[in-house]
């Protein structure tokens, strides 16, 4: 059974689920609330450790008079502000900072009484200018010379954000042997950056990039589908519309979606269904009434032939002109037909190949005289997919309408080629063309462009839309177009035959 919600509550209810997902990935990454200053340590520790061991080392293969030096160029190498400090907050090695109450506060982490907080109403300040160590009492020694502690029991590292304006600081605490041969000194290593990136040593933007970028492909993933299901309904229903406008009903679309596109798909398929009823029953009875009205015509005709024979010379004029009417309708009505026949056929019935040279030619000796200037230039061996009678019929239409409404302003072409996959017959005129602004209803039932093309000259109104209807029951398409200087060419487009060679341009 499908869920009946809303395209907006899908909307939300989705949403909801991708910030799930989000914050069980980040719960997974980042564990339980973890405070900001030990998320820092966690992430830059291992880096700040790393430059930390790689400066001691270098500070052990050196005398105490070149550390100054030597952290100058890590300084520079790495953007951070280095400085080594003793016990007493004496300031060894590296430039002069002022320490803010925070740093100073993590120098100690193990002093009692006040907490390793800072004496009352001591204001921060830089560290003391120290000398060499005393013996027996210097950096690094208690009372009697002893020995520094392993690292393992030196005071964990601190990564914090202090000062104003704040800047972020680490502290390490490391043994460092002097080269020279100078005691052992239980230094305090201090790193200052004005940004939070420093060089890299703090933070390093490269995985958050690459995590960032992970999170955006993963919420693409996981909307995609959704998404996708929504824009390929869309389509689908554009297209099914698009079809109706075209006249064809004989579409379908999904309507099995428990939100709103499903009972759009629902409401367009019944839209279609009965639309193509009601036109199909107007052709239907348009077809019943042109067959019911061709014998009553055709005996009036022939009524009108024997009074016309029978009738004073005074009086036949009359007769001739009345008979004259009851042609114009019987073809009329025949025009109604052919027209109604055309639109009832199925675009589901069988198609044959069709020689399209033995058709344009047969058309060609069917309607035009002699003496018309009518070429048919076809390409050898070129079949169409089609059922022939109606293909006969769409390009007899469109001759007669090249022959009438301009025969007399320069040859008429009838041309047929392989192009882009299809067989392409197009009927070409040197004629004035047609108004711009009417090209897109000229297939229209009953429509005529301009006063000219009028019943008295033959014109109902009908003949493009029978080619129309003919073609697309060969699953064709039709194309008008004026041609540039002047005339006028209508393109039909088919599917090709079994024996016509599919040429891709």
């Amino acid at each position: 059974m499908t869920l009946r919600l809303p395209l907006y509550g899908r909307v939300l209810a989705w949403f909801g689920l991708n910030l799930m997902l989000l914050a069980g990935l980040l719960w997974m990454l980042a564990g339980s609330s973890l405070p900001v200053e030990s998320l820092l340590n966690g992430l830059a520790g291992a880096r700040v450790q790393r430059m930390a061991d790689v400066l001691v080392g270098e500070l052990s293969t050196r005398p105490m008079t070149e550390w100054n030096q030597a952290l100058a160029r890590a300084s520079a190498v790495y953007g951070v502000t280095i400085l080594m400090l003793d016990e007493r907050e004496e300031l060894i090695a590296g430039p002069v900072v002022i320490l803010p109450s925070e740093v100073r506060e993590r120098l100690h982490p193990g002093r009692g009484g006040r907490g390793g907080g800072r004496p009352p109403g001591r204001e921060d300040r830089p560290p003391r200018m120290g000398g060499p160590p005393e013996p027996g009492m210097g950096p690094g020694r208690g009372p009697g010379g002893m020995k520094p502690p392993p690292p393992e029991l030196l005071p964990p590292k601190s990564i914090l954000r202090a000062g104003e304006p704040p800047a972020y600081w680490a502290i390490l605490h490391t043994p460092v042997m002097p080269a020279d041969g100078g005691r052992p000194v239980l230094a305090r290593l201090i790193l200052r950056s004005d940004s939070l990136v420093a060089g890299g040593v703090f933070f390093d933007p490269g995985p958050w990039w690459f995590a960032g970028a992970a999170v955006v492909v993963l919420s693409a993933l996981w909307w995609a589908p959704f998404v996708g299901s929504i824009t390929r309904a869309i389509r689908q229903m554009t297209a099914a519309t698009e079809q109706v406008a075209q006249g064809h009903f004989d579409v379908t679309v999904r309507a099995d979606r428990g939100d709103e596109l499903g009972r759009m798909g629902g409401a367009i398929n019944a839209m279609a269904q009965r639309l193509g009823g009601m036109v199909a029953g107007q052709k239907r009875f348009l077809g019943d009434i042109a067959h019911e009205l061709c014998s009553p015509l055709a005996r009036m005709e022939m009524a009108l032939g024997i009074l016309e024979q029978r009738s004073e010379d005074r009086t036949r004029p009359y007769v001739e002109d009345v008979r004259d009417e009851v042609r114009q309708m019987s073809q009329l009505v025949n025009e109604l037909l052919s027209f109604s026949k055309a639109s009832l056929r199925s675009r589901d019935m069988p198609l044959v190949g069709v020689d399209v040279r033995e058709l344009l030619e047969t058309v060609n000796a069917r309607e035009a005289d002699p003496a018309d200037a009518v070429a048919v230039e076809v390409e050898s061996g070129l079949f169409a997919m089609g059922e022939p009678d109606l293909l006969a019929r769409a390009v007899g239409n469109l001759l007669r309408n090249a022959l009438r409404h301009a025969g007399t302003s320069g040859p008429i072409r009838m041309r047929a080629v392989s192009e882009g996959g299809h067989v392409v017959i197009r009927v070409q005129d040197e004629g004035p063309g047609v108004p711009v602004e009417a090209l897109p209803r000229l297939t229209e039932p009953f429509f005529r462009p301009d006063a000219a093309r009028t019943r008295e000259q033959g014109g109902t109104g009908l003949g493009l839309a029978i080619v129309r209807s003919c073609v697309e029951a060969c699953r064709g398409t039709l194309v008008v177009r004026n041609r540039v200087p002047r005339g006028f060419e209508v393109e039909i487009r088919l599917d090709p035959g079994p024996e016509t060679p599919r040429i891709t341009t």
